[in-house]
Formats: structure tokens, sequence, C-alpha cells
């Protein structure tokens, strides 16, 4: 009962720390805390329940094998670091599938009413630039999402949203200038 508490207790990042050293019931607890999370976020940005559910699957894989690549770091925070796996793992889902000339592109979620993400960024902003978000147009909030709020890179991002890398680039500068003249 006293590791069952303690476990409740610990932040993701002990959890993750735990992880590392081998503790499964660590493990256990960490993907039950995040797992609803993550799995909501990937949806956003794929349609495919076969491709979420693999990138499930190797994302906390993946966190168990390489927990002590976190756990060594002594920075950033646990859920970020979960995150930028599965953002990772979504890419090279995709780029998979890219490389299979026969099978469809990986359809990508159609987000109608604004991210979470998207919110939090907003409200911490202040009222204008939430104001400026939800006007840009739904590719251009897509852009920032995956390459501001995901880390993703100029590349990865247009794998994930299967443009070529030009439109990733122009929409990126067209929300970078809207987002300038609405502030200003």
């Amino acid at each position: 009962m006293f590791v069952k508490r303690s476990l409740e207790a610990a932040d993701e990042g002990e959890l993750v720390r735990r992880t590392a050293g081998g503790d499964r019931r660590a493990f256990d607890e960490l993907y039950r805390r995040t797992s609803p999370w993550l799995l909501t976020r990937l949806r956003r940005r794929c349609a495919d329940d076969d491709v979420v559910a693999d990138v499930m699957q190797e994302t906390y894989l993946s966190v168990w094998r390489a927990a002590g690549s976190y756990a060594g770091s002594g920075s950033g925070s646990a859920v970020g670091w979960l995150w930028t796996i599965a953002a990772h793992r979504l890419v090279d889902a995709f780029r998979r599938r890219a490389r299979l000339n026969d099978m469809p592109a990986v359809p990508l979620a159609e987000t109608v009413a604004p991210a979470a993400e998207d919110e939090v960024l907003a409200g911490s902003v202040g009222h204008e630039l939430e104001k400026a978000l939800l006007e840009l147009p739904p590719e251009a909030r897509q852009v920032l999402r995956a390459m501001v709020l995901d880390g993703l890179s100029v590349r990865e991002t247009s794998t994930l949203l299967g443009v070529p890398e030009s439109t990733v680039k122009s929409r990126a500068r067209r929300a970078r200038i809207a987002l300038r003249e609405a502030l200003s």
C-alpha cells in the first residue's frame, strides 16, 4: 500500500526516473496518467486510428527503453519529453506510409474548434493575440502548432502535414506576418 501511495504522489518526472530503474509499476502509473492526454493529442493530428494506436505503442515502448536518457538529463518536463517522442513517432509513421506507393496518405484530423494548445497559448499571452491566432487560416495554425508547440522542424512539419517544405515555410511566414500586423 505504501508503494502505491508513493507512486500516486510522484510527479511524472519521478515516474520516468523510477521507470529508468526498471520499476514496472511506475511505468504503469505514467501510462495511466499520460495515455488519455497523449491519445487525444495524437488524434488531433491524425485521423487514422490504426496509425495512432501504433504510435502510442511505439511511444511507450520508447519511453520504457529510453527512460534513462530523460532521467539523466535533469532538464525539461517529463510530459514534454513524452510528447517529443510521440511527435517524432508520428512523423516516422507518415514517412513509412509515404514510402509505400500503393498506400494512401495518412489523413490529418480536421480540427474545427481551436485545439487546447491554441487556447492555452492564446490565453497565456493576452486577448489580442488570442483573437489574432483564431483569425489565422487553419493551415497556418497547423503549421504554428507543429513548429512552435510541438517543436518540429520544417522537414518534420512537412511530413506531418503532407505538404512540401516550401509550403510549410510560406505558411509559417504568412502566419508570422499576420500576427505581427494584428498586434501592431
